[in-house]
């Protein structure tokens, strides 16, 4: 009972000392951030990137920073909100530089999976990066073609299931320098 005890005070003397902080993972930056610590210290928390964006995906996160919440909607990359960075926490050279290195990825909970009919994601895609393929037996199961998927975002929101996430793309550089 006393190792209980004393185990559970230990526990509550970290999480003090800790002062509440937990570990988390970095948010989705808005499109052409520079790397995190680059963007942390740039950034002013203005929020005029947010104001910017036409399709309201860029919400404020934790600690004021500007993050990408796709169950609002997909990017478009217009790049007003690199246009309204003052401070460059957001910089596109060269023009044609990648956004971000993301890309889809779908998850076990995809309805096709569990032999339920469904292609929204597919329907939702605009470069048509989802494509569905025949199985022998069930039903059409979604295949993602990395190299269309420009990571914009827009299969997210209508998934019923949320079985679709953005990850990072290592083959896509993105390196800045303002």
């Amino acid at each position: 009972m006393a190792s209980e005890s004393s185990a559970s005070v230990a526990s509550s003397r970290r999480g003090f000392l800790r002062l509440g902080r937990r570990s988390v993972e970095p948010a989705q930056r808005p499109p052409w951030a520079l790397d995190e610590a680059r963007f942390v210290d740039r950034c002013t928390r203005c929020e005029r990137c947010i104001e910017a964006c036409p399709t309201q995906i860029l919400i404020r996160m934790d600690g004021g920073f500007p993050g990408v919440d796709f169950s609002r909607g997909e990017c478009t990359f217009c790049g007003d909100c690199v246009r309204s960075c003052e401070p460059q926490a957001l910089f596109r050279q060269p023009l044609d530089a990648p956004p971000w290195s993301l890309v889809a990825a779908i998850g076990a909970d995809c309805l096709a999976a569990r032999g339920v009919e469904c292609r929204v994601c597919g329907e939702a895609c605009p470069e048509g990066a989802i494509r569905f393929r025949p199985q022998r037996g069930g039903v059409a199961r979604p295949q993602l073609d990395e190299a269309a998927c420009t990571g914009c975002g827009a299969c997210i929101g209508p998934c019923p299931t949320r079985a679709i996430a953005m990850q990072a793309d290592n083959n896509i550089p993105t390196e800045r320098e303002p």
